[in-house]
């Protein structure tokens, strides 16, 4: 009988994207492990080990949509220069603070002289990503 949801499980795994960058993997530490069906991973990633056994191994590439979702122009913007940390570049990660006192990441998109564009998607956002998982334990 395999995973079905409310089930808690263990899996290794390597997540990468379509160039073969590797973005994450847990085979340097202990096996991710959580409840199918309650939302703690991207939901592609719980419907595609449904139905896989114990030891059994797969790779499959969950679509943008269905991981990080597709990024989105509305999610960058501009600010002045002179508010960022100095000596930043194209590419820093940097945290940002809304009004109401949460913190997010942005990615630092564009610079010139007075402005730069942040971004903040979800680095994985417009990615298809490809993961080879195998099924450590499933606990009933």
């Amino acid at each position: 009988m395999g995973i079905k949801n409310g089930d808690r499980v263990k899996v290794h795994y390597t997540g990468k994207l379509e160039d073969g960058q590797i973005f994450d993997s847990s085979l340097e530490r202990e096996p991710l492990e959580f409840v199918v069906g309650a939302g703690q991973v991207i939901s592609g990633f719980e419907e595609a080990i449904i139905d896989m056994e114990i030891g059994e191994k797969k790779t499959f590439t969950i679509m943008a949509e269905e991981a990080y979702g597709i990024a989105r122009e509305d999610l960058k913007f501009s600010v002045q220069r002179s508010m960022l940390p100095e000596g930043v570049q194209v590419g820093d990660m940097l945290e940002a603070y809304q009004p109401d006192g949460n913190v997010f990441v942005v990615k630092v998109d564009e610079l010139n002289d007075l402005t730069a564009i942040l971004d903040a998607n979800h680095p994985l956002a417009g990615k298809n990503l490809i993961f080879d998982v195998e099924i450590i334990d499933i606990i009933s």
